[in-house]
């Protein structure tokens, strides 16, 4: 298995179509003794970091001023933060602007071979390909929790999927984003991914890619750039998560809290986009679920990234290993790029609810596969709820 990759802007790099490995979930969750990140928004437009970050950083001979100027650009491994505490987001106003979002949608040129390995406890059989479909435009009155997430790593501007969802500790004010653990840290051989951001409702009008070049910023992001001023994911990925093979899926889940770009009205993303969906952690297994829905922002040919898709299908099961929770997984051509796009299915009290995202599919994009989400994700996302309880 390959994971799903994020896309990346650069050319030639291996793996990013393939099955996206990806781990996220706090199975060894240490929220608590993590630092506090005020999302206060200095006049330079720069998040606050806190003394004890600012230190650690200094370790890493990390000077965040001229990280602004550029120094994020060095990816030295001693400068690639790597551990849970570690992670650090500093606003760069106008880095994300329309042509370099659109620019981090072109597909690598060298996909990984396709091949499924290690099925060793229950998998169901392959289920037949489900035709993606383009949801329709507006996003944000067909699909207002749905965005785009846009990232650096070594090899260039990356993007994923992403969905905003509830905040336990600040009810109708959420800041919080679902993702996939890939999308923000690169697993074992890597650290945390920079300069991170959401998009809600990305071409909120569908426009066609070459009418993207001179779109206004405010069609492109109706709703504005939001920073990830926090991200977590599970130990699991961090020690596991491959770009190959599926090693660390079945916890590929991630939480990005968010804040805006300019400061904004004052009001949360969730007030912003005027919906947030609420996560399932106890949903049933596959065969108990009628129908799953997965949204997202596909870039591998034959899309583009540039817009919204969705597939709809009964989940099956599929097993990487045997000691490893078992994912769900459904019929869909989406590709590279839909990585971290929420599943939807009828929650315990009947109404949508979040219950997967997107992790691994294959090369061939006939199917995809998203975790099951447990014990570990509920971990992480009440830990980054607490982290920013009134705030």
């Amino acid at each position: 298995m390959r994971p799903i990759r994020p896309m990346l802007a650069a050319a030639s790099i291996a793996a990013a179509l393939a099955l996206t490995a990806t781990a996220c979930g706090p199975g060894e969750d240490n929220a608590g003794d993590k630092p506090t990140v005020p999302t206060s928004l200095p006049t330079d437009g720069g998040i606050t970091i806190p003394d004890d970050i600012k230190d650690r950083l200094k370790e890493h001979g990390i000077d965040l001023d001229k990280w602004r100027d550029g120094e994020w650009k060095n990816w030295d491994r001693e400068k690639w933060l790597r551990e849970a505490t570690d992670y650090i987001n500093p606003i760069i106003e106008g880095l994300w602007d329309p042509d370099r979002m659109r620019d981090a949608d072109k597909p690598p040129e060298q996909p990984v071979d396709n091949d499924i390995s290690g099925d060793e406890a229950v998998t169901d059989p392959t289920p037949a390909a489900v035709e993606a479909q383009q949801v329709k435009p507006p996003y944000r009155t067909n699909a207002p929790e749905a965005g785009k997430v846009f990232f650096d790593g070594p090899q260039g501007s990356m993007v994923c999927s992403a969905t905003v969802v509830q905040d336990p500790a600040n009810p109708g004010k959420s800041n919080m984003v679902w993702t996939a653990g890939h999308c923000v840290h690169a697993g074992k051989k890597g650290g945390w991914y920079r300069n991170i951001a959401f998009v809600p409702s990305y071409n909120d009008t569908a426009r066609p890619t070459a009418q993207l070049e001179g779109a206004p910023k405010e069609e492109i992001a109706p709703h504005g750039v939001w920073w990830g001023d926090w991200a977590q994911t599970s130990d699991q990925w961090i020690n596991q998560g491959a770009p190959t093979g599926g090693q660390g899926a079945p916890y590929d889940f991630a939480v990005i809290h968010v804040t805006p770009e300019k400061g904004g009205s004052g009001k949360s993303l969730e007030e912003t986009v005027g919906s947030a969906l609420p996560v399932d952690f106890n949903a049933p297994a596959a065969p108990k679920i009628d129908r799953m829905t997965a949204t997202g922002y596909p870039a591998a040919p034959p899309f583009d990234g540039q817009r919204m898709f969705q597939c709809g299908d009964k989940p099956g099961r599929l097993s990487i290993k045997a000691d490893q929770p078992t994912m769900y997984r459904i019929g869909c051509t989406m590709t590279g790029g839909s990585s971290g796009g929420g599943w939807v299915a009828r929650g315990q009290d009947g109404k949508p609810a979040l219950v997967s995202n997107t992790s691994i599919g294959p090369v061939s994009a006939g199917w995809l596969a998203g975790p099951r989400l447990g014990p570990e994700a509920k971990g992480i996302y009440d830990a980054v709820s607490k982290k920013f309880a009134g705030r």
